[in-house]
């Protein structure tokens, strides 16, 4: 019997005796064990949904992590988990599916996902895994599924470092790519987050644990609860406050000064 991804294959039976003088083992199992591919659909129509979660129910080795309706919705899922392959439609509202897949991090495999062979090409550029043309046949699915598994089990030489150059949020524009270069610093308070750069200030609902996770942490430094800065715009260090560029003063806890210091120093 197949339960939850585990292969349990019975070797012998050993019967009960009573009373018994030792306890036996009644079954001795095999365990193999199989990688579930975490799946997320992105898609704005309701019918590729329920398609694509039926071939993903009827696959070996697939589990759905989740559905969502757009780029947004997608976003939003994957701050808060990470998937293996992403099946994406392209024409979708407020944020298509190659802008969105320029976003995100290389390791989730994407299988596009749409009625347009005119993005065939755009999506081989992208390097995406496999391009299914609406509507594609559970035999088609399985195909695409056999390329994900053998990128999947493909090593690479080294990780993939989890920072792309960019800070990437939602604000009420929509998704905003912040290149790290132009943050000065980050505040936070109650309800947002307040990234300072260069040009603007940007307004976020994340919260401070989230976006210190979200930066590289050489090139920037917690340096109070409500404060993270780029460590190349400190130019001052002072008892109790850092100097930024445009001097800015931002505060330094006891908690942190060691830390600072040290980023500082390197």
């Amino acid at each position: 019997m197949q339960k939850s991804g585990w292969h349990y294959t019975i070797r012998n039976v050993i019967p009960w005796t009573s009373p018994p003088t030792t306890i036996p083992i009644p079954y001795t199992f095999i365990y193999n064990v199989k990688i579930m591919i975490k799946c997320l659909i992105v898609d704005d129509e309701v019918i590729a949904h329920q398609i694509l979660e039926q071939y993903i129910l009827q696959t070996d080795d697939l589990t759905l992590a989740g559905n969502c309706r757009n780029a947004m919705e997608a976003f939003a899922k994957l701050e808060q988990q990470t998937v293996d392959l992403i099946f994406l439609d392209i024409e979708m509202p407020l944020v298509n599916g190659v802008t969105f897949l320029k976003t995100l991090h290389p390791t989730a495999k994407v299988v596009f996902t749409t009625a347009y062979a005119e993005y065939a090409l755009q999506g081989y550029e992208l390097n995406v895994a496999d391009y299914l043309l609406k509507p594609f046949s559970y035999e088609r699915f399985l195909q695409a599924i056999q390329k994900v598994k053998a990128l999947l089990a493909t090593p690479t030489d080294q990780p993939a470092s989890p920072y792309q150059g960019h800070l990437l949020v939602k604000e009420k524009e929509g998704l905003l790519k912040i290149p790290y270069t132009d943050i000065i610093y980050i505040e936070g308070s109650r309800d947002y987050m307040k990234i300072v750069t260069d040009n603007r200030t940007y307004l976020v609902h994340l919260t401070m644990k989230k976006l210190e996770e979200m930066l590289p942490p050489d090139r920037f430094v917690r340096t109070h609860k409500s404060y993270i800065v780029s460590i190349a715009r400190i130019k001052v260090i002072k008892p109790g406050e850092v100097t930024l560029t445009g001097l800015q003063a931002v505060p330094v806890s006891s908690n942190y000064k060691d830390i600072v210091l040290n980023s500082f120093s390197k």
